[in-house]
């Protein structure tokens, strides 16, 4: 389900622009570009994590990891009222993690299947799981993406610096 460009608020940008930092900091460590945020009710990011998978191990995907720190460190209403914002669309398994951890509203920079198309332009090897919607995994929750514009492209261009080097 594709939103509008008039859905996302200047935080929501604000806070795109922090994950898309996150994202090219993943980047400069050798790992894909994606990068996370949890921001409160009272609009404070609390926790962040860029995609660690080269230092840890396959499953060190930032969404995972936030909800895992929500987990822990969050009672179950601040859970409910706090966003993830994040540069790309949930994996299956971090958004079944954001749906059992029953975090808020996630926002999200580019899509799975954006990303999928993107690979293709470069002959890249396709993730190793099918692309699944996060409405269709997790259950009453608020989402906004993909977003559209110089941003996206941003990430677009991060994915692509990535996967042109590991061809």
């Amino acid at each position: 389900m594709k939103n509008s460009q008039e859905t996302f608020t200047k935080q929501d940008i604000e806070h795109l622009k922090h994950c898309l930092a996150l994202a090219e900091e993943a980047l400069n460590a050798g790992d894909e570009p994606f990068g996370s945020i949890l921001v409160n009710q009272k609009n404070e990011v609390i926790a962040e994590a860029r995609n660690r998978v080269n230092e840890i191990n396959k499953l060190a995907h930032p969404e995972i990891e936030l909800a895992h720190w929500a987990a822990v460190n969050l009672s179950e209403e601040e859970r409910e009222h706090t966003t993830m914002y994040t540069s790309g669309e949930h994996c299956p398994m971090c958004a079944a993690a954001h749906g059992w951890v029953e975090l808020g509203t996630i926002v999200y920079l580019s899509s799975a299947d954006q990303l999928s198309q993107w690979l293709q332009e470069v002959d890249a090897s396709p993730p190793p799981v099918n692309n699944i919607p996060i409405q269709d995994i997790i259950k009453l929750t608020k989402i906004k993406g993909p977003f559209e514009g110089e941003l996206l492209q941003k990430i677009k261009d991060l994915q692509l610096r990535y996967h042109h080097k590991t061809l």
